[in-house]
């Protein structure tokens, strides 16, 4: 047998896995197509007519590359968070970013704190630097600040994870909470807060801007309020030289021209922005509606989905979630334990979630035995 090129010892004992798996292979599996696409945290409603206008005036121009400094998005947005052009990274999602933080903090054997069922792609990166993950169960359906803290000091962690709002969960803290946390990290600490869902929960969840502290790197992203999750495509802002430190490692052409061009215009489309949220919140409304007409637990939501309390473990929470799967309805659920009781349903459009309406007594039926 011919001899191959050795991966480096940390790859090496890695699996062949991925955090999900999308829509599209499953359909591929399945062998046809959903009906109502409800479980990726998508916005349904798309981008505001404004950037897809503007998506449509520069399709022409893509036979070019990006700007490699990402500069016009960059001013955009730090216009739009009242911070210095120095102050802000773009990078491909913040699925890009986080790659970015882990390879920037972590190494080999290094202690990294998460919660337990925390979004499962930072620990992927985190697995692929050699970390060592350190998990804290969640608390009465929220991430433990106490727990998370205890655990940075405990483990002399290099690096914490913490996204407010909440994945998978819904759930949100006050910013005086979430300042409070920041306060009583180590200075040596890296403290990745995670805003993907920020424009969608209370403005009350937002911690001021405040880009004076070296241990705190802040991220958001174009995919969940803004519509754009195809283009993968987001942003982190903090200290000059924390965002100066990126340079040393980031993509700098892996953020398209499309992407920064629809970025700068989604962030000047505020009234849109205003539009969603209210969409979002009616769906959010309309989802928790249809959990207590079918006697399930509708969990309070800060996102663009409702996670819901199905009364029961974790088996019968999989068989609502298979039943819908079977029935072309694509959902999730959490799989850490103590979560794992719920499913989770995005904020669709109207006919989707008269699909899930439609579908949730039979499911439920057949989940139960009955």
């Amino acid at each position: 047998m011919p001899k191959r090129p050795p991966l480096t010892p940390v790859v090496d004992t890695l699996p062949e896995t991925v955090p999900f798996v999308g829509p599209e292979a499953q359909e591929r599996e399945r062998g046809r197509p959903f009906r109502a696409r409800i479980g990726a945290n998508e916005l349904s409603f798309g981008p505001s007519p404004k950037v897809i206008a503007r998506m449509a005036e520069v399709a022409r121009d893509q036979w070019m590359y990006c700007d490699p400094d990402n500069f016009d998005l960059k001013v955009a947005t730090a216009a739009h968070l009242g911070v210095g052009v120095e102050n802000i990274v773009v990078g491909e999602g913040i699925d890009g970013l986080l790659g970015l933080v882990a390879r920037m903090y972590a190494g080999p054997g290094d202690a990294v704190v998460t919660s337990l069922g925390a979004y499962p792609t930072f620990n992927f990166h985190v697995a692929s630097v050699g970390g060592r993950l350190v998990t804290v169960p969640y608390e009465q359906d929220r991430e433990s600040l106490e727990g998370l803290l205890d655990a940075v000091r405990r483990e002399k962690a290099p690096l914490v994870y913490l996204s407010n709002p909440d994945n998978p969960m819904g759930s949100w803290w006050e910013a005086d909470e979430i300042d409070r946390f920041i306060a009583a990290l180590p200075e040596t600490t890296m403290l990745v807060l995670d805003e993907a869902y920020g424009e969608l929960g209370p403005a009350s969840a937002l911690p001021a801007v405040d880009v004076s502290r070296p241990n705190l790197i802040r991220m958001r992203t174009f995919s969940k309020a803004y519509g754009l999750a195809g283009i993968r495509c987001g942003y982190a802002f903090g200290e000059a030289q924390v965002i100066r430190d990126f340079e040393k490692i980031r993509n700098h052409y892996g953020v398209s021209r499309m992407a920064q061009v629809a970025g700068e215009a989604a962030l000047a489309d505020q009234a849109w922005l205003a539009e969603v949220v209210a969409k979002v919140a009616a769906g959010r409304q309309r989802i928790a509606s249809i959990a207590d007409e079918n006697g399930l637990k509708p969990l309070a939501s800060a996102t663009n989905f409702v996670t819901i309390d199905c009364g029961g473990d974790g088996d019968f929470a999989g068989k609502v979630m298979q039943g819908m799967l079977s029935r072309d309805v694509f959902i999730r659920k959490p799989m850490a334990p103590g979560l794992d009781r719920c499913i989770r349903v995005s904020v669709g459009l109207d006919h989707e979630l008269d699909i899930f309406a439609e579908e949730l007594p039979g499911v439920l039926a057949a989940a139960r035995g009955n």
